[in-house]
């Protein structure tokens, strides 16, 4: 799980230590961990942290936003998978199965964040809002494509499902066993993105 979220470009040495020992312990152990651990294990001074953020909470922030993308990328198709809608929606439902049987999966690291900081308006919390949100946005185009009767209701209930079936495998400490796959595809149906009816994947990929 640490992999498809922390890879990112590369910045200053003192500054990608620190975001990847971010996100590491943050995702690992939860926000509460202190400074003084985080600069141990990124193996940084306080100084050096406090010269590159202007707290913690700007570290945590940073650390989500640059290990969205490889998370993204990781979920979703390729912009060349030209499969029907309902195959590109569930593809990341079968990727949540894949994180989810390993031992290291703590959950979808945007909404374990913000569930911990209960704090809407904290830069963490922004961060993970756009990442969800644009999840759902994919979620959308893929219903838009594939002629749903209420694209964005449908991209909501997925959103849900997959955020949902994240925290079922964690409070049980188990894969899914096909259960978030089930769940969207019954979503898909009751939308009526059947394999046979749906409509080609049109337009590039949305941005987050």
């Amino acid at each position: 799980m640490t992999q498809a979220i922390s890879t990112a470009t590369a910045g200053s040495p003192t500054r990608d230590r620190l975001l990847d020992a971010a996100a590491e312990l943050f995702y690992r152990e939860g926000v509460g961990v202190g400074v003084e651990a985080l600069c141990r294990v990124a193996g940084v001074s306080k100084r050096s942290m406090y010269q590159l953020f202007d707290s913690k909470d700007a570290v945590l922030a940073a650390s989500l936003e640059r290990g969205a993308p490889a998370y993204q990328a990781f979920l979703l198709p390729s912009a060349d998978d030209d499969r029907p809608p309902r195959a590109r929606v569930l593809h990341v439902f079968e990727r949540l199965e894949e994180l989810a049987a390993g031992p290291d999966f703590y959950g979808c690291p945007f909404v374990a964040v913000t569930a911990e900081l209960k704090a809407p308006d904290h830069p963490a919390s922004l961060v993970a809002r756009r990442c969800k949100d644009a999840l759902t946005a994919f979620f959308r185009e893929e219903a838009e494509h594939g002629g749903a009767g209420d694209p964005t209701l449908l991209a909501r209930q997925l959103t849900v499902a997959f955020d949902g079936s994240s925290v079922r495998a964690v409070m049980e400490g188990q894969g899914l066993d096909g259960l978030a796959v089930a769940t969207a595809a019954g979503l898909l149906d009751s939308a009526g993105l059947t394999t046979d009816g749906d409509a080609p994947h049109r337009g590039p990929e949305p941005t987050g």
